[in-house]
């Protein structure tokens, strides 16, 4: 695999995330349906997981091919971006669930 499809694996997978976090977000704040929260919750629970599979195995591969690490390690930067965007929009739910 080429440096620039491990960034990418990185970018969409970020992109996903995160973009599926705004819907749920926003969606709540427009719409108030009780729906958008539980999609939040489990998209938590299953991001988390995802992103954790992504991270250990781009630093499978990129300790496997020493070549590709800088790069694997590029994409892993990418997806732990979305552990303090995901703790914020967790808070921001928490504060008008219970508000």
């Amino acid at each position: 695999m080429k440096d620039h499809q491990i960034i990418n694996i990185g970018k969409y997978i970020f992109g996903l995330c995160f973009l599926l976090g705004n819907i749920c977000l926003f969606g709540y704040l427009i719409t108030k349906n009780d729906g958008f929260v539980a999609c939040g919750y489990m998209l938590l629970t299953w991001g988390t997981i995802v992103n954790l599979l992504f991270v250990i195995g781009l630093l499978i591969y990129g300790i496997a091919s020493q070549s590709k690490l800088k790069a694997c390690l590029k994409a892993i930067g990418l997806l732990l971006i979305n552990i303090p965007l995901a703790y914020l929009y967790a808070l921001i739910g928490i504060k008008l669930i219970f508000k």
